[in-house]
């Protein structure tokens, strides 16, 4: 079926709690091996915490898929070791064309500012991501992978979970302090513990076609509101890795979605797209209806949401992926004090506070994007229509277009965590929002800043600092020192931060600004330590 991919099967491997009949109980038991659990999984390894990945699977995603990577997932994955994998492989491209009818409506730059380490998005097959962090989790010796293991049920206990898991070789029991529920739109153990999982569905068809073929197309993401060839729908256009193009048609409700994904049906449409006689080969297709919703609880007792478990979104703007990564990035630093008894079980409640807040975000832009493209009524198609034929000429139009805000991250601008600023900054590096990357100079050698980061919190200071960390209970805060430590030699750090002799940033182990000062001053740093391990 697939020409351009060979898929690799892992092996079934009998546990020795299954086998001796024991049970178990495990730190970190995290259910599905897709982006997200795999994700979860890495920085698990990362951070020091034993973890156990249960995939009732034997290989990784069937079809593209999720073939759309942010710039911010793709640091996050950087961390973790397999990032500049990713992009070397992938696809970069941050320019965007958005055409009405045959005419360009309007295009835009989603990085323009240079000096960053990652792409502002890459294309890549969902199913090399998952082969790449197999790969890498093959290299750690804390996380344990067990594939053909199905999760059929879940017991709330006294302080962690009760699992019943079946195999190949019958059903045995496992339990866990916490389980990472990673299992996608369709979780099996939302149900097994009562969540509710509320929101929109949208009544509207979309046909996926991948197609292998040679063509000459910039790098660029195309996007078609009744285009000649397609009219009154949409259609969208990206290139992959090995020749790939990922095709989307908009079909409408009353389509067929068996009929549509006959090669029949889709060759004629892919054949007026081109409007020219290329050979080309389909590889894979897919007929998907989408939907806006999220649970009603990220955590219900020992058991935390993740990615599309958590909160699902139509596929425009690549919301979906990039937000899971985005929520295991939250997560597990906070599992990890947690577990270590350096945090109270607290910090877990914040991942809902925050992850919540996030989610609600994707779910508008999501929502506004869907309506855009797919008008309800013949108002807003003719305000939709108006819309586009301004975009052309006149800049104020523009930013109405919408065919999917593309993936950014949420700033958590109103989290417990953060220390409200004192002082005033500029830019846009405020508590609450992950840190911006720049080049720097460490022992001579040409960095990144975000690779300069550790694992745990990081005071970042401009200039000279009278500490070398700061302590919190059993936390330390590393102290880093541009000037001593870093050399910030075209001053985009500086820029970026808003700097100046003096300036002191909290960071959190995830890369997000904790608190910020212009002076270095220990017992506010203590404070903001403190604030931020929700002590």
């Amino acid at each position: 079926m697939f020409k351009t991919y060979n898929y690799p099967r892992f092996p079934y491997v009998q546990s020795p709690e299954q086998r001796d009949g024991t049970v178990k109980r495990h730190k970190v038991v995290i259910v599905g091996a897709g982006p997200i659990g795999l994700t979860a999984a890495l920085d698990c390894a990362a951070r020091g915490i034993e973890a156990v990945v249960l995939d009732d699977n034997d290989t990784v995603s069937v079809g593209s898929r999720a073939v759309c990577y942010a710039k911010r997932p793709l640091e996050i994955w950087d961390r973790l070791g397999v990032g500049e994998r990713m992009v070397a492989k992938g696809v970069s491209w941050n320019l965007g064309k958005v055409f009405f009818q045959d005419r360009l409506s309007y295009q835009f730059d989603l990085l323009p500012e240079e000096n960053n380490k990652m792409p502002a998005m890459i294309n890549l097959q969902q199913y090399y991501l998952e082969e790449y962090m197999v790969a890498e989790l093959a290299k750690q010796h804390l996380v344990e992978m067990r594939w053909k293991h199905k999760v059929v049920s879940l017991q709330q206990q006294d302080g962690y979970a009760a699992l019943t898991v079946e195999t190949p070789e019958g059903v045995f029991a496992m339990e866990a302090d916490w389980v990472l529920a990673c299992d996608g739109a369709n979780s099996g153990l939302r149900d097994m513990v009562g969540a509710k999982f509320t929101g929109q569905f949208f009544q509207d068809r979309f046909l996926i076609a991948d197609v292998i073929m040679d063509a000459a197309y910039p790098t660029e993401r195309w996007f078609w509101f009744d285009p000649p060839f397609h009219p009154n729908q949409s259609t969208l256009l990206h290139r992959q890795p090995d020749n790939v193009w990922r095709i989307d048609f908009q079909l409408g409700w009353d389509a067929d979605a068996a009929e549509e994904k006959k090669p029949e049906r889709i060759i004629p449409r892919v054949r007026a797209m081109l409007g020219d006689d290329r050979p080309f080969e389909l590889e894979w297709a897919s007929v998907y209806q989408f939907a806006c919703r999220r649970i009603d609880k990220f955590r219900y007792g020992s058991v935390i949401f993740a990615g599309d478990s958590a909160h699902q979104v139509s596929p425009f703007g690549a919301r979906g992926a990039n937000t899971g990564v985005q929520d295991v990035d939250n997560l597990i630093w906070k599992l990890k004090l947690v577990l270590d008894g350096h945090a109270p079980e607290g910090l877990i409640d914040t991942y809902n506070e925050e992850r919540a807040f996030a989610a609600d975000d994707n779910l508008l832009n999501s929502t506004r994007a869907t309506d855009f493209i797919s008008p309800k009524s013949a108002s807003s198609r003719l305000y939709r229509d108006a819309v586009l034929e301004l975009a052309e000429d006149c800049e104020f139009s523009r930013p109405l277009v919408n065919s999917g805000r593309l993936s950014m991250p949420t700033p958590y601008v109103s989290s417990s965590l953060n220390t409200p600023d004192e002082d005033m900054f500029a830019g846009k590096m405020a508590p609450g929002v992950n840190c911006a990357d720049a080049s720097v100079t460490v022992d001579g050698k040409s960095r990144w800043f975000l690779n300069a980061l550790g694992s745990g919190f990081t005071v970042l200071a401009f200039g000279e600092v009278p500490a070398e960390a700061v302590t919190y209970g059993a936390v330390k805060a590393q102290v880093l020192s541009v000037g001593r430590d870093i050399e910030d030699t075209r001053g985009v750090l500086t820029q970026r931060y808003d700097a100046r002799p003096g300036t002191v940033y909290l960071i959190r182990p995830d890369q997000h600004v904790a608190a910020r000062w212009r002076q270095f001053d220990t017992a506010k740093i203590k404070q903001a330590l403190a604030r931020a391990l929700a002590s």
